[in-house]
């Protein structure tokens, strides 16, 4: 477990960007590095997937102990990522995300957060293959019929940067029509939790991919 760096429990962390239930960009450095802890990704993913959860709740989910999920979601709640939804039965107090998706600017004017957002990025990645692996390896174990729609693609596109961009926007748009569905209570009759990953990068630089147009000419 991960304690709070010398002196930061005793400074206010910054506001929440973006307090509404949609996207929340992330470009503080303080806030980017509060996120870069593995539990604490993985508390966000749990609460997306089964929350809103209690601190014992998601410690079985996740097999960690209910104090170390206690303090990583308290961390979390400081920072804005996550709050407490309404108390149930008992003393029965579940957490829930404050934010649909949280986005990282890939480069700002504050260099410290762009540190810490490619520290960041880097652990996502990470996990994402984690991800993947994990369904390689245990895909059996799934209905014929969920195997069969699951998909592991790889596409190589002949784009304009503009087009890219166009494309990147129109994916976000289909997507983010599901992003209500993290609330269970909009979740249809038969929906399971499903991981689509995107990776969009050029191989080549645009003046060496024009170099060799020009030698098939």
């Amino acid at each position: 477990m991960t304690d709070p760096r010398p002196g930061e429990a005793e400074t206010p962390p910054p506001d929440p960007a973006d307090p509404r239930r949609g996207y929340r960009r992330l470009e503080d450095a303080r806030t980017l590095r509060a996120l870069a802890h593995p539990l604490r990704i993985a508390l966000l993913e749990a609460l997306a997937v089964d929350g809103p959860l209690t601190a014992t709740e998601v410690s079985e989910v996740l097999g960690e102990s209910p104090t170390t999920c206690s303090f990583h979601l308290r961390q979390l709640a400081r920072y804005g990522f996550i709050e407490e939804g309404e108390r149930g039965p008992g003393r029965r107090r579940p957490w829930r995300l404050v934010a649909r998706a949280n986005t990282v600017p890939r480069e700002g004017e504050d260099a410290a957060a762009t540190v810490e957002a490619e520290v960041l990025g880097g652990m996502f990645r990470r996990r994402l293959i984690e991800h993947l692996e994990r369904w390689e390896a245990t895909k059996s174990t799934y209905p014929p019929d969920w195997q069969a729609v699951a998909e592991t693609n790889q596409f190589l596109l002949f784009v304009t940067r503009e087009e890219l961009q166009d494309l990147q926007r129109r994916l976000h748009t289909m997507l983010g029509e599901f992003l209500p569905r993290l609330d269970p209570a909009k979740r249809p009759p038969g929906t399971v939790p499903v991981e689509l990953i995107s990776f969009t990068f050029p191989v080549r630089l645009p003046e060496v991919a024009d170099r060799g147009t020009q030698r098939r000419k």
